[in-house]
């Protein structure tokens, strides 16, 4: 289904991008709120923007916000927001949280023992880029994860 403007039909270049966002509160209910979101999201852009997602992908961006989200909850006081965006032109997902807190997270080295605190890891992993910024109040953290599958 192609997207629609003023009752026309609109070319996929007609929309660079596909934005949606979500606030919570920073309980535990909001990672998997954020899960189910995400998953939302990228169904939406694939069947009303014609946006192929792979499944692969679909399941990279809920693991990806679930470690994001989780470090929110459990490090930041107070509410946190999850934007999710689509670069048409890019194939790309970006994934963006906000949270309250200003402390930056730092990956750790590998640790085989170590119990937990692989989120930072799991996300470097997995996504395209990853950057952090201070806010005024608190940090975004922003992922790049791409649209097109895999190469095994």
């Amino acid at each position: 289904m192609e997207p629609r403007l003023d009752g026309r039909t609109a070319h996929l270049a007609d929309w660079p991008c596909i934005h949606a966002g979500f606030a919570h509160e920073g309980d535990s209910e909001a990672i998997s709120a954020a899960r189910r979101f995400t998953a939302g999201f990228l169904a939406r852009v694939q069947g009303e923007h014609g946006v192929p997602v792979p499944v692969e992908t679909v399941e990279t961006a809920q693991l990806v916000v679930s470690e994001l989200v989780t470090n929110t909850c459990k490090y930041a006081p107070g509410p946190g927001l999850l934007d999710l965006e689509v670069d048409v032109d890019t194939a790309t997902l970006l994934v963006s949280v906000w949270d309250t807190s200003s402390t930056l997270p730092l990956a750790r080295a590998a640790e085989p023992g170590r119990i937990g605190q692989h989120g930072l890891e799991i996300i470097l992993a997995l996504c395209e880029g990853y950057d952090v910024q201070r806010q005024p109040v608190g940090k975004r953290i922003t992922v790049r994860i791409s649209l097109e599958p895999r190469v095994r």
